[in-house]
């Protein structure tokens, strides 16, 4: 039976009888913990050697997602990927927005901190022009008004620590899994193989890493892992890491920022930087987006030093200073984005322009009244990743009258964006106990694009490619996403016609 002409959202998922519902979640949670789609326990502090694990928060069916712009958000990819490697190689750029005396840097005192850092090293001099990107680009499904056809809108785009790309590639296979085993109890017949699109994350973000690894041309070098203390996320990491070792033969070290003030050095003639007595080629940031991350000068000193060093960073301050919202808001102003796609058609940048909402900054008061007067259809973000961070609808009056003016300029107006009504899903999550029962709600599901670049080359160029996908699934009626900070599930998606 062929889709219907267009999708019901509404209708989504199928119902189930209790006993296959039942069934189901015993086939996803067992195929989970058999297949590496694992986090560690809730548990704190995380013992130094695990003994046990659970599995990732999952949704039993895949979501609908039309083709279309599936499709749409993996063409942007590789303009995206082209659009952060030049804003982060523009220096004159990120000064004026994200800077301490210019920008964001001066009331964001993260910000600032990694900004001035990145000034002094820059006017030390800088030994490694080559950058790296591992990025990711989150969009939901937007619905117009008076019944227009869904668009592809842009939540934020990820320079550091763009996470879940190997357990994305698991959720995939778990959904595929489950229709190949059960075919979903013919709950939706005009369900196909074909409505399954492949995912193959893992390969591609390590081939992003082992190309960097490979321009730094250096035998027995090994790429550095930056990550957090007492990390739950830490299979999604070791899945690069195994990957790299098979298919590439790079060995990969982990540290945290404090085992790397003892450990990390830079040579002094060659700035190669080195782990004890072992050379590195690239350093992966799975930690260093949050001041949480930096409790005192120590840590931010040996991120500089890292900065220092010959070796490639993923990313480079510059390149996550490019991330930041400020960055993303001022994209929208007339004329910047062409400053940077120039060479790019102009209907092809038009295309990735219609992927964004209306966004606009706090630095008037003018910006500032705009988001008191239109506060029920908007979301404040500030330059922070990891979730939890943005105030929503009508939080922001009473937010904006203990916000400080000074400190506004650290914040974007952003339009809110409307998914489908009515779509759910059955979330299924486990904790310290085990698995929970899977629950049905209606849901809002976030659909990532990965891609890395290499680029700072002597030729300017920008090595690029798309790579992967995943979907993060939420309740309809939490604000906030993140899988990591407990507020989503991790999902795939289903081809459908709109």
């Amino acid at each position: 039976m062929s889709l219907p002409s267009r999708f019901a959202f509404s209708n989504w998922p199928p119902a189930l009888s209790e006993t296959e519902l039942e069934a189901l979640t015993l086939y996803a949670t067992t195929y989970a913990l058999s297949h590496g789609l694992l986090y560690l326990p809730p548990i704190q502090p995380q013992p130094t050697i695990p003994n046990s694990a659970i599995h990732a928060p999952l949704s039993l069916f895949p979501s609908p997602f039309p083709g279309r712009l599936f499709l749409l958000a993996r063409r942007l990819q590789s303009m995206y990927n082209i659009l952060y490697a030049r804003i982060a190689m523009d220096v004159q750029f990120l000064d004026s927005v994200m800077g301490s005396i210019e920008g964001v840097g001066k009331v964001d005192e993260f910000v600032g901190q990694l900004w001035t850092g990145w000034r002094s090293l820059r006017d030390e001099g800088l030994v490694q022009p080559l950058q790296l990107g591992l990025f990711r680009s989150d969009y939901l499904l937007h619905a117009g008004l008076n019944d227009e056809p869904l668009s592809l809108k842009q939540v934020e785009f990820n320079t550091i620590s763009s996470s879940f790309g190997t357990l994305s590639e698991r959720t995939a296979a778990l959904h595929r899994y489950l229709f190949a085993a059960t075919s979903y109890f013919n709950a939706y017949p005009d369900m196909k193989p074909d409505d399954f699109p492949p995912n193959n994350t893992t390969a591609g973000l390590v081939e992003g890493l082992a190309t960097a690894h490979a321009a730094y041309n250096v035998e027995n070098a090994k790429i550095l892992f930056v990550v957090q203390a007492g990390e739950r996320n830490v299979f999604d990491q070791r899945l690069l890491e195994y990957e790299l070792l098979e298919k590439h033969s790079i060995h990969v070290i982990r540290q945290t920022f404090d085992q790397l003030e003892a450990s990390a050095s830079v040579d002094s003639v060659t700035r190669a930087l080195f782990i004890s007595d072992t050379e590195v080629s690239t350093v992966y940031f799975r930690a260093g987006y949050t001041p949480a991350d930096y409790p005192s000068a120590t840590q931010y000193a040996t991120r500089f030093l890292l900065e220092r060093s010959r070796a490639i960073k993923c990313p480079s301050i510059a390149l996550q200073l490019a991330g930041g919202k400020k960055v993303q808001q001022v994209l929208t102003q007339p004329g910047v984005l062409e400053r940077f796609l120039n060479d790019i058609p102009a209907a092809q940048v038009e295309e990735l322009r219609s992927s964004w909402m209306g966004m606009w900054g706090l630095d008037e008061e003018s910006g500032t009244q705009k988001a008191r007067d239109l506060a029920e259809r908007l979301v404040l973000k500030p330059q922070r990743e990891g979730g939890g961070n943005n105030v929503y609808k009508e939080a922001i009056p009473p937010f904006l009258d203990t916000l400080p003016p000074l400190e506004r300029q650290a914040w974007i107006a952003m339009e809110l964006i409307a998914p489908p009504e009515g779509t759910g899903n059955y979330l299924v999550r486990a904790g310290s106990e085990g698995a929970q029962s899977a629950v049905k709600v209606d849901v809002v599901s976030e659909l990532g694009i990965f891609g890395w670049a290499l680029f700072g080359g002597q030729d300017g160029g920008v090595k690029e490619k798309e790579v992967g996908w995943l979907v993060r699934t939420k309740g309809k009626d939490s604000n906030e996403g993140g899988v990591a900070t407990g507020f989503s599930v991790l999902d795939s998606i289903l081809l459908v016609s709109d």
